[in-house]
């Protein structure tokens, strides 16, 4: 269970990182497609950092694939939306915005990888 919380805290981690990270890079007016790869590779150096750092602890792929999901894509939105000035007002509700969405990704990655593996009985040795 607590494995479990620690991904989300990951995803949330991840989120809030970069959102804050393309928060202060990119300003209102900047060229969207510069934005977002701007925002896209943010978001890379963010997860590769914090994902290895936190992989020893929770497990590489419960903290690389949902982060990469997260860092990257998460960069080109947040950035695309801070481009065009439609983002949130403060940075605490920018870093909410992406803590959001890291548990979203989460949450997603792990529904995804439950599909794909299907029940798991646990035999209690």
């Amino acid at each position: 269970m607590l494995f479990a919380i620690g991904d989300y805290v990951a995803g949330a981690l991840i989120g809030v990182a970069t959102s804050l990270a393309a928060r202060l890079i990119v300003w209102p007016g900047m060229d969207m497609v510069i934005a977002m790869l701007i925002g896209m590779g943010v978001g890379l150096i963010v997860h590769v950092v914090i994902g290895f750092s936190l992989a020893p602890i929770l497990g590489m792929f419960e903290t690389m694939v949902p982060g990469s999901l997260t860092g990257m894509y998460g960069g080109m939105l947040f950035a695309m939306r801070d481009s065009m000035a439609a983002g949130s007002r403060t940075l605490l509700a920018a870093g909410a915005v992406g803590a959001v969405f890291g548990i979203v990704v989460t949450a997603a990655v792990k529904l995804y990888n439950r599909a794909l593996r299907g029940p798991v009985l646990e035999t209690g040795k």
